[in-house]
Parts: structure tokens; sequence; C-alpha cells
């Protein structure tokens, strides 16, 4: 562990000691990962991606949780009380040789989302075109979009951003013989003109990376996510879990209220 990781779990362990809400909040949580083992290099922290034996361990915590529902994503905007998804961004290989068999034993779906120009190109550290199809023929799998390039959507003009959004749909739905309608966007970036073109093109459900719940009513173009980071421990990962951590949506701003677009940070 570097320094930076280092004292990055340290700050994260100290909020964790203060940190704690008498009852859960209620409604659709959905948790966000990315790498389950892999090496980032953008990730100069180490954050983004999680050792195996910590991911089993926060799978071991989520399955033991009391008083949740583990859903697929589209089917966790209706209900009662709390509700779990799980999404991964970017497409990496260990989604599907890591990830994948652990959550499956346990029966729980989950949605990865894939920035298709990473498998166009056969990049090592992403899923190829075959481990695509292998990954979406799975039982309770969801594929989604990413972004064709995996560029911050808000700083695209019209074109480049229909681009962005109509091809990578296009390529996983060649891909998977089946429709795609589900995305998240890169890097967190998203406004007003991004979601309506998202509308625009098809899909009818995405993704954020703000941090929050999901109370009813909340727009499914606009879904909150919460982070969950490779420093992260069991104990971090049942509060954030609980709610405990909620209160990081202040750092962004909510697009679903139509103002200025959240700061890009990370491998969102």
């Amino acid at each position: 562990m570097n320094w930076r990781r280092a004292i990055a779990r340290g700050v994260s362990e100290m909020h964790a000691l203060v940190r704690h809400a008498s009852t859960a909040a209620p409604g659709f949580r959905v948790l966000m990962y990315h790498a389950v083992g892999s090496r980032i290099s953008e990730d100069h922290l180490g954050i983004y991606t999680i050792a195996p034996t910590l991911f089993r361990a926060h799978v071991a915590a989520l399955v033991a949780y009391p008083g949740m529902r583990l859903t697929g994503l589209r089917e966790g905007l209706v209900g009662e009380g709390l509700r779990i998804a799980i999404t991964f961004d970017d497409g990496y290989k260990d989604n599907l040789h890591v990830a994948a068999p652990l959550l499956l034993d346990h029966g729980i779906p989950f949605t990865v989302f894939i920035s298709t120009e990473f498998v166009r190109n056969r990049d090592a550290n992403y899923l190829s075109p075959e481990e695509v199809r292998e990954l979406g023929a799975l039982p309770g799998v969801t594929l989604g979009a990413h972004g064709a390039t995996h560029v911050p959507l808000t700083q695209c003009g019209d074109e480049a951003l229909r681009h962005e959004l109509v091809a990578s749909r296009g390529y996983l739905e060649d891909l998977l013989g089946k429709p795609v309608t589900v995305m998240s966007y890169p890097h967190g970036a998203v406004n007003r003109r991004v979601r309506d073109a998202v509308a625009s093109s098809g899909y009818t459900l995405a993704a954020c990376s703000r941090f929050d719940i999901n109370a009813p009513g909340r727009d499914p173009l606009l879904l909150c996510r919460t982070d969950i980071l490779g420093i992260d421990s069991v104990r971090v990962f049942r509060q954030k879990l609980h709610g405990d951590w909620d209160w990081y949506r202040r750092k962004n701003h909510d697009p679903e209220l139509g103002i200025s677009t959240p700061k890009i940070t990370g491998m969102t």
C-alpha cells in the first residue's frame, strides 16, 4: 500500500469511528465498483481497484446485512424498504473472471457498464469481445454502455455526444444480439443536455456517480450511486450500506436539479 493510499484509508477509518445512524436509510441504493484486483494505471491512489479478498468480505457482509433486498438495477426502482443493486464501471476482465463467479454463487444480480473502445482495441485490462458475450450470457447479469471512448460527455459537442451514446450502444447490441438500454456516465459528467441526449438515444436508465441513495420518484436517467472503494474496510462498507456516508452527496451538485455538472474526479 503506497503512502497516499494509506492516508486515504486512515481518513476513511477515522470517519467510520464517528458515523453511525440509528436506522438504515430506506430507498434504492446502487453500489458502484470498478476493478476487482486489476491494476488501473490512471488510479494513482489505488482506490478504484479492490483486492479480491476484500471484495469477498464485502459480499459476505452484504449477504448478511439485515432488512434489505438484493435486486437488479431496473427491478430496484420500485418497492419498499432498502433495495441494493451492484454495478461495475468501465468493463474490466476481472468483472467476469473474479467478481461474477462469487456474485453468481450467492445469486446476486449485477450490472457492468462497458466503454466499448477498450473492447474494440482488445486492451489487455478490459473485456474482449468474446468475454463480453460470455458475461452477457450469464444469469442475472445486465450489460450497459459507458460511452464509446470514456470521455466526459459534458465536454462533447452535439455530434460527438451522439456518437459516444449511439456507437457504444450499437456495438454492444451487435455483440450481444439484444437491446442495450442502460448506461452510466463516464467520470460522472452529466448535465441536463447530456441527460436529454441519453433519453433521445434510446436509453431508459442511466447511473450517475453522485453519492446518495435514490428516493421514490428519482429520475431513472439520473440514478445516484454509492461509491465503494478499494480502501473501504468491512466496517466502512456496512456504514455505506446503512447510509452513514450519504453526507458525501454535498460534495457534488445534483444533476436532477438542472444545475452545474459535478466535478470530474477519479476513474468513474
